[in-house]
């Protein structure tokens, strides 16, 4: 963990700076989301530009290695094209959109390993000490909004610092919790939307290979005449039937791929969370005190001159008083008896 501790000179040099280091800010024009939320934009001209490489790759490629013919064919037939086209780039833009999304997790998890509240056991947050550590924190990024982290803690103890409850602290952090989990959540509509589309667009190439052979089959039935001529037009039967398999395997393969991926970045993203709720317990929640209690408790952290608990008193004595005997009562007077 990086050690910065509260600042108590000069400025400090940001170490992270979300302007120059996350991934999509590098290009320049687009837009970047929020936290590890991806711009669909971006994504998109990344995958037509990776859509458009592939085929221009595989179709380089045949001239060379004649013997792979099998297996492009399956995207390059050209009755395929009308599905393989349309799976090839909703794969590649759902992978551009995960794989930019996976290099802001990273950066975003980098936040972890900043000292945002001092270590030592004797110090305490509250309404007083939330301000240095804010302007600490504020210091050591551009931007604190720009992290799922950072913003957690620089808006709770904003909230300690202005209206100085306690309380509220961990109901804000709480709600922020939660709405970063939706959010993170909601990044994840578009890549889920394309594990779906593309097996319904194998599908739909199915469909068309399909409905393409029964109707060559059928105009071979019937203009057919002899058996040269039956096996000649049989071949744009084959071709249908081809067609029909090869796009619904061209689309399930990408599909699974892109659902592999997702589920493990969400699974990345989601300890990522976790990481972020047990460092704000360990580092801000288990450390608010109120004022009263810290100055009881932490007289020598922020009085560095006066002296410890006890030197100063003398031990507390009292001289127990003599246990007095309750006086003896006089013996009773004897009267004589008369008989």
């Amino acid at each position: 963990m990086t050690n910065q501790g509260i600042n108590q000179g000069g400025p400090v040099e940001p170490v992270l700076q979300w302007g120059r280091s996350d991934f999509e800010r590098r290009f320049g024009v687009f837009k970047a989301g929020a936290y590890t939320n991806v711009n669909k934009l971006l994504g998109f001209m990344l995958a037509i530009f990776l859509t458009g490489g592939f085929f221009f790759a595989i179709s380089a490629l045949i001239q060379n290695y004649p013997q792979i013919k099998v297996a492009t064919d399956a995207f390059l037939r050209p009755t395929n094209l009308y599905t393989t086209i349309p799976c090839t780039l909703f794969f590649f833009w759902a992978m551009a959109m995960l794989f930019v999304k996976s290099r802001k997790v990273k950066f975003q998890a980098r936040a972890l390993e900043l000292s945002i509240v001092p270590e030592d056991p004797d110090f305490f947050l509250n309404e007083t000490s939330a301000r240095p550590v804010l302007e600490n924190l504020r210091a050591m990024v551009d931007h604190p909004r720009h992290f799922i982290l950072l913003k957690r803690i620089d808006t709770s103890l904003a909230n300690l610092q202005n209206i100085g409850e306690i309380r509220d602290v961990a109901a804000v952090m709480k709600n922020q919790s939660e709405n970063d989990e939706e959010q993170v959540a909601s990044s994840y509509i578009l890549p889920n939307a394309m594990v779906w589309a593309v097996p319904i667009l194998g599908f739909i190439g199915t469909v068309l290979g399909l409905s393409t052979a029964i109707g060559e089959f059928a105009n071979t039935i019937s203009s057919g005449t002899n058996i040269e001529e039956i096996k000649a037009n049989l071949s744009g039967v084959t071709a249908g039937l081809s067609t029909a398999f090869e796009t619904t395997l061209v689309a399930l393969v990408f599909a699974l791929i892109i659902q592999l991926y997702l589920n493990y970045l969400q699974s990345i993203e989601s300890e990522f969370l976790d990481e972020c709720n047990e460092y704000c317990h360990v580092h801000v929640i288990s450390k608010l005190r109120s004022s009263q209690h810290a100055a009881l408790v932490q007289p020598t952290a922020y009085n560095q001159g006066a002296a410890p608990l006890g030197v100063a008193q003398a031990p507390y004595t009292q001289a127990a008083a003599p246990v007095q005997q309750p006086p003896e009562e006089p013996p009773a007077p004897q009267y004589p008896h008369n008989s």
